[in-house]
């Protein structure tokens, strides 16, 4: 039996867009779940959109993914791997579909051919150039001697055919090829396009199936005739439905998501041009499988009511039979909810982990991993992500800032600054000779301190609250005096008697 292979195929035109994020998980969980090689191909041969960076970070947006290439630009037998560097292997099949007069020479420039197109634009018509039109054009079936160094070599596809293709989705499809144009298939720069390269490259590297998006549909009978040109076995072919918007109205582009709000890049991007940077998920705070199981969702449903998946569950589950014909609409609440469960489902040690380096990025150090465990442990269940635990509980990692407005409102200063000093003076007292982590004396003494100034308990913690964390805010009183040392405490109260002065 031929061995599995499938490949993902991008062009390194710009930053890698979820959309074709989806198509490399696709073809990544059909191959790791029938034991097949995933192979990464950069369809390099569009010298005028090629930008530098683009390479590096759909590489480095996979590897975030953990979707690792089996065969690609670093490893594997049927390279080079890019397409700019395939040019000697292109040649010899450029010139038998010359000589066997599948493939001609066409001698108009860019001008030519706009000039043409407006020509019969107005007249009401459109102008393909294929066996309709082409016997009036500029080409070397008119003019077979002619011959000019600037060509580009079109394919030569027949007249009044029916051209019958297989998609796994759609089924049979059928088209006539009077509604085709005759494709460039070398540029007059003398490089390969993708209609040609992408045909040979699978030939070459023995791909079995092409999973690609629904947008590549139009060219799949270009496809089905240079394959039959070639007298090669085509693959088995599928094409993805869209991923449209949030409103349900047009593809998920880059244009609406900035007015969406919704991110579409993996990581972020730098923009070379309008010198703008777009954060991706990761910057976010999101999780590489989080963003994996939201995408595969996005066109795919093993049915039941499980919808949380590692990317291990994702590949003992997939099958193409499962994905869906109609396109996919983007839920941003959904890839949070989605979130916040592979946030509560992590461990407590892979949390903290996570937890110190964001930490370490702000410059803080936490280095009792116990009590940094049970705040994590507190909090969790109230966080979407990461940077979330860190923001909820900030107060136990640095000293808060008081703000002297808010504090006399929200304790009534005018009226209690007095006793409010008293009290603090004796918790700060109290503290230095007692053991705060003896809870039943602990809460015995704050009941009997509000009892004997004649104060509500509630204000007494009030008081406290302020001190420990800056705002009426935070976990139970008692585990936040738990927690923070005795010395961090005294600071923080006399940082509040300071302000009282």
């Amino acid at each position: 039996m031929k061995s599995l292979r499938v490949r993902f195929a991008p062009s390194p035109t710009g930053p890698l867009h979820i959309g074709n994020l989806r198509t490399a998980l696709f073809n990544y969980l059909f191959a790791k779940k029938n034991k097949g090689s995933f192979i990464l191909r950069f369809e390099d041969t569009d010298k005028e959109r090629l930008i530098k960076k683009s390479e590096k970070h759909i590489l480095n947006s996979l590897k975030w993914c953990g979707i690792n290439p089996d065969e690609g630009p670093d490893n594997g037998k049927y390279g080079p791997y890019r397409q700019s560097k395939r040019k000697h292997i292109y040649k010899k099949y450029i010139k038998y579909l010359l000589k066997k007069e599948y493939a001609y020479s066409a001698f108009e420039t860019k001008e030519d051919l706009n000039k043409i197109r407006n020509e019969y634009k107005y007249q009401g018509k459109l102008f393909i150039y294929n066996s309709l039109t082409r016997s009036n054009l500029n080409n070397s079936l008119n003019d077979f001697k002619q011959v000019k160094k600037n060509a580009t070599i079109r394919l030569k596809v027949p007249a009044s055919t029916t051209i019958k293709v297989n998609d796994i989705l759609r089924g049979n499809i059928s088209i006539n090829s009077n509604y085709l144009d005759d494709k460039v298939l070398v540029k007059s720069d003398g490089n390969v396009t993708y209609h040609l390269a992408n045909v040979i490259d699978d030939h070459l590297m023995k791909i079995s199936h092409v999973i690609k998006g629904e947008e590549w549909i139009s060219s799949f009978p270009i496809q089905q005739l240079l394959y039959n040109f070639f007298n090669w076995k085509m693959p088995i072919f599928l094409h993805l439905p869209l991923i449209l918007n949030p409103i349900g109205k047009g593809k998920l582009s880059k244009r609406n998501s900035n007015n969406l709000n919704v991110p579409i890049f993996p990581l972020k991007w730098k923009d070379p041009i309008r010198l703008t940077t777009i954060l991706g998920y990761r910057e976010l705070g999101y999780f590489p499988e989080a963003l994996l199981n939201m995408l595969a969702f996005l066109g795919w449903n093993p049915g039941g009511n499980k919808e949380i998946f590692s990317l291990k569950e994702l590949i003992s589950t997939f099958s193409l039979k499962d994905i869906n014909f109609t396109s996919a609409r983007f839920d941003k609440d959904k890839i949070q909810w989605i979130n916040h469960r592979h946030l509560q489902s992590k461990s407590v040690y892979d949390l903290t982990r996570l937890v110190k380096i964001s930490l370490k990025e702000k410059n803080i150090y936490f280095n009792n991993d116990h009590k940094l465990q049970q705040i994590i442990l507190r909090i969790r269940s109230q966080c979407t992500f990461v940077y979330q635990i860190i923001d909820k509980s900030i107060y136990f990692f640095k000293k808060p800032r008081l703000n002297k407005p808010y504090i006399n409102k929200v304790l009534l200063l005018q009226k209690y600054k007095k006793i409010t000093k008293e009290i603090l003076f004796l918790i700060i007292e109290w503290l230095k000779n007692n053991d705060k982590n003896k809870f039943k004396i602990l809460k015995y003494f704050f009941y009997k301190l509000a009892l004997n100034k004649k104060i509500k308990i509630s204000y007494l913690f009030k008081i406290l609250r302020v001190s420990f964390v800056g705002k009426l805010i935070g976990l139970d009183i008692y585990f936040i005096m738990k927690i923070l040392k005795t010395n961090d405490l005294l600071k923080r109260i006399l940082n509040l008697i300071c302000l009282l002065t």
